[in-house]
C-alpha cells in the first residue's frame, strides 16, 4: 500500500503535548523522507478543569475532544500518554492503536527548588500532586510531608510552584525531558520508592480503523517490547475496572531474550493498605499475563477496596 502523503496528527495543545508530537514527525520524516505532516491542536475539556476530574468522568477528559477530531476526519492520527487513555473501557469504536513508541522513562522525580532529595524534606514540606496514586504511597513512605491539589500542565505546575504554591512537585521524568526541564529534578525516585502509573512513558499512536493508508504508513514506528507492556498493563487495569480515584501502579517490563513480568500494586488513598503482585508470562500472552496478576490482587481484596473508595 501506498505511503501516506500528508499525516494530520491532532493532540493537546499545552507544551508537552507539541513535544510529544515533534517526536512523532521526525520518527515519521526519517521513516519516510518527503511526508508531510501537519499539527491539529485542540484543548480538551481536562486541559480547561480546574477542579476534580470525577466530575468530567476521569482521564477521558484528556482524551475525548482528540478522539474526536481523529473521529470526523479533521485528522489523521492522534498522539497520546498512553497513561491519560483510559482502560476501563474500549477504545472510541471505529479507532485503533496502530503503533506505540519505544518507552521513555517510566520514573517519577521530585522538584525542588532547594534541590533536597525526597528523605530529606522537613515535616509539613508541602508536595503538589493531584495524582492519587502518588498520594497514597507518600502517605505511606513519608507521612510527615504534606500533599496539596496541583493540576495542569508541567510547565503551569513549575509556575505554581515558583508562585509558592507548593514547595515542591512530583512530575513524570518523562514529561520533563519532553520539555527540556531535566535541570529542575532534585531526585529521581526509584519505581521501589513511587511506583509508575499504568502507561507511563509511553506514547500510543492512534488511527481510524478503516484508514489503512496512515495505519501502514505509521505502524513501523511501532516498538514489539514496549507493546507486549502496555498490553499487559492495560489489561491489568481493564480487569480490575479501577476508577480515576483509585490509586492503582504498576509496570511491566520485557526483556531482550522475550520474558515478560509485570508488577501490579492497588492501595488504599491514605496509603494504609497496599496489595501487590508480581508475576512472569512464561507461555502467557502479554493480555492473560495482565489479566492473572489482576485477579491475584482481586483474591487478595482488591475489588472490595476498589469499590469502598468513593467517585
Amino acid at each position: 500500500m501506498p505511503t501516506a502523503e500528508l499525516v494530520r496528527i491532532v493532540s493537546r495543545s499545552s507544551p508537552m503535548a507539541l513535544a510529544q508530537v515533534e517526536r512523532v514527525r521526525a520518527e515519521l520524516a526519517a521513516l519516510h523522507p518527503g511526508i508531510r505532516t501537519e499539527v491539529v491542536p485542540v484543548t480538551t475539556s481536562g486541559d480547561r478543569w480546574t477542579g476534580d476530574l470525577a466530575a468530567l468522568g476521569g482521564k477521558g477528559a484528556f482524551t475525548k475532544e482528540v478522539d474526536q477530531a481523529l473521529l470526523a476526519g479533521a485528522a489523521d492520527l492522534a498522539v497520546h500518554c498512553l497513561k491519560d487513555v483510559p482502560a476501563d473501557r474500549p477504545l472510541p469504536a471505529g479507532t485503533t492503536f496502530a503503533a506505540h513508541l519505544r518507552r521513555d522513562d517510566i520514573r517519577d522525580a521530585l522538584v525542588h527548588p532547594g534541590g533536597l532529595p525526597l528523605d530529606q524534606l522537613p515535616p509539613g514540606t508541602r508536595i503538589g500532586t493531584s495524582s492519587v496514586r502518588r498520594i497514597a504511597q507518600l502517605a505511606a513512605s513519608h507521612p510527615h510531608l504534606e500533599t496539596v491539589p496541583i493540576r495542569g500542565n508541567a510547565n503551569s505546575r513549575l509556575a505554581k510552584l515558583a508562585a509558592g504554591q507548593a514547595d515542591a512537585l512530583l512530575l513524570a521524568v518523562s514529561g520533563l525531558e519532553r520539555i527540556g526541564a531535566t535541570d529542575r529534578i532534585s531526585e529521581i525516585l526509584t519505581v521501589e520508592t513511587m511506583c509508575p502509573p499504568i502507561g507511563a512513558g509511553i506514547l500510543a499512536l492512534q488511527c481510524r480503523e478503516d484508514d489503512t493508508r496512515t495505519i501502514d504508513t505509521v505502524s513501523a514506528l511501532g516498538h514489539h517490547g514496549t507493546w507486549r507492556e502496555a498490553a499487559a498493563e492495560r489489561m491489568f487495569l481493564h480487569v480490575l475496572q479501577g476508577h480515576c480515584n483509585s490509586p492503582i501502579a504498576g509496570y511491566a517490563e520485557a526483556e531482550p531474550d522475550g520474558t515478560l513480568s509485570l508488577r501490579g500494586h492497588v492501595f488504599t488513598p491514605d496509603g494504609k493498605r497496599i496489595l501487590k503482585a508480581h508475576e512472569w508470562a512464561g507461555p502467557l500472552s502479554p493480555e492473560d499475563l495482565g489479566t492473572s496478576v489482576a485477579l491475584t490482587l482481586k483474591r487478595a481484596g482488591a475489588a472490595e477496596l476498589i469499590a469502598a473508595i468513593p467517585h
